[in-house]
């Protein structure tokens, strides 16, 4: 029963995170959500940055575990075009938490969380090594600093663009993608 409903408050906190992002997000919300009592959710957890965090490992560990699916066979620059669909796929079906920004308590929490940066250093070294391959295989931009290029791609987990594209109705989800993916990694000059 303790595991079930801690599972539901991250389920909670990781849709409200995806909705409204750290700084707009309450306890209360998630607690009513949840449909506990504020006090029983800090049995669980005793901070909202606590209940953010697990959220965050969360999406980390579903990462690492997408990581884990791709086939080791195909070359790198298709690796992580996969890895940017499937984070864009996951932001617009809004279960992608939205990142901290730069002076949030949520990130001094998240520095501190062990859970979390193990998760982020597995899942950057992966990035980083086809980065890296790419680069020497001639498929991505070799002047690009591997640094730049990943903080790109994990930008792609949080990219406005997404929703707003999503909110004018225009596209499918599908669409939005193929056309993120393509300014991403094509530009936007013509070919």
């Amino acid at each position: 029963m303790h595991i079930a409903r801690e599972d539901a408050i991250v389920s909670a906190v990781n849709r409200l995170l995806a909705e409204k992002g750290f700084e707009a997000m309450t306890v209360d919300e998630v607690a009513a959500e949840v449909g506990i009592a504020k006090a029983s959710l800090y049995k669980h957890f005793p901070s909202k940055e606590d209940l953010a965090a697990a959220a965050m490992v969360r999406v980390m560990d579903r990462a690492r575990a997408f990581l884990d699916t791709l086939d080791a066979q195909r070359p790198p620059l298709e690796q992580l075009r996969e890895v940017a669909r499937w984070t864009m796929a996951v932001q617009l079906a809004g279960e992608m938490p939205s990142l901290p920004s730069e002076n949030s308590s949520l990130r001094a929490a998240l520095t501190t969380n062990k859970a979390y940066v193990d998760g982020l250093m597995d899942v950057s070294d992966r990035l980083g090594a086809w980065i890296t391959a790419a680069q020497a295989d001639g498929s991505l931009n070799s002047a690009l600093p591997p640094i730049a290029v990943l903080y790109t791609l994990y930008a792609r987990a949080c990219d406005p663009v997404l929703g707003f594209l999503k909110g004018a109705g225009l596209y499918s989800n599908e669409q939005i993608i193929d056309m993120v993916l393509s300014t991403c990694f094509d530009g936007l000059r013509k070919r």
